[in-house]
């Protein structure tokens, strides 16, 4: 088992990592199906694909792509039902409220990346109490570059006035990981996320994985 050093703040990914907000998104999706006189399809459908967001959500109810003449118009219209349900049924995933108790016990930093736009990350944090203690946020938009691009976990480290390599980096996507390698920081794959389709986390790179929040713990040698 891979066992971290010296590590002072520990960095997550949002959607798939901390919260589950599959069913939201599944939701503002059917709700586009239904205005279009489509029946709802199940959240099982959905949940593979939430951590692609507009693109997956889409791709899921209509099958088109970021190619289609009307996916611009689509999207927007998919963010604005977003918008209205953020955290009608958003939880944090079983265990993520004691793994961030415990982070606070051993006297560790904590905050998010995500590629989620600010005008949906900014809402949800400041709706769930999970957040308050949270010393950074950063957001899809808040650098000019989106992860797998290094930029944004580096501004979080900026935030947290602490270096690149004492921060753990959890994410349920290869992007997470690509991003945090870039970083110079310590990755951990979250395999009870949003995996997607046909997801090859071994060839990820992480150094290490976990299939539940709780496990991080085990790898935290100062937690």
């Amino acid at each position: 088992m891979v066992i971290f050093q010296d590590v002072a703040a520990v960095l997550f990914d949002l959607d798939g990592t901390l919260i589950d907000s599959a069913p939201d998104l599944g939701a503002a999706a059917d709700q586009m199906r239904l205005k279009r006189g489509m029946p709802p399809l199940p959240l099982e459908g959905y949940r593979p694909m939430a951590g692609a967001g507009a693109r997956g959500m889409l791709g899921v109810a209509f099958g088109v792509g970021v190619d289609h003449p009307e996916y611009e118009a689509m999207r927007e219209e998919f963010f604005s039902n977003y918008e209205r349900c953020l955290t009608e049924r958003t939880v944090a995933f079983n265990g993520v409220p004691q793994l961030i108790a415990q982070i606070e016990l051993r006297r560790m930093l904590w905050g998010v990346v995500t590629n989620k736009a600010s005008r949906f990350t900014d809402p949800i944090t400041r709706a769930m109490p999970l957040f308050a203690s949270a010393q950074a946020i950063v957001s899809g938009d808040t650098t000019p570059h989106a992860k797998p691009h290094p930029a944004p976990l580096l501004e979080a480290a900026r935030q947290l006035g602490v270096a690149p390599a004492q921060c753990v980096y959890v994410g349920d996507d290869e992007r997470d990981i690509v991003a945090g390698l870039a970083a110079g920081m310590q990755t951990v794959a979250a395999t009870y996320g949003y995996l997607g389709e046909k997801a090859e986390i071994e060839g990820w790179g992480a150094h290490a994985q976990i299939n539940s929040p709780l496990a991080l713990l085990q790898l935290l040698a100062n937690a």
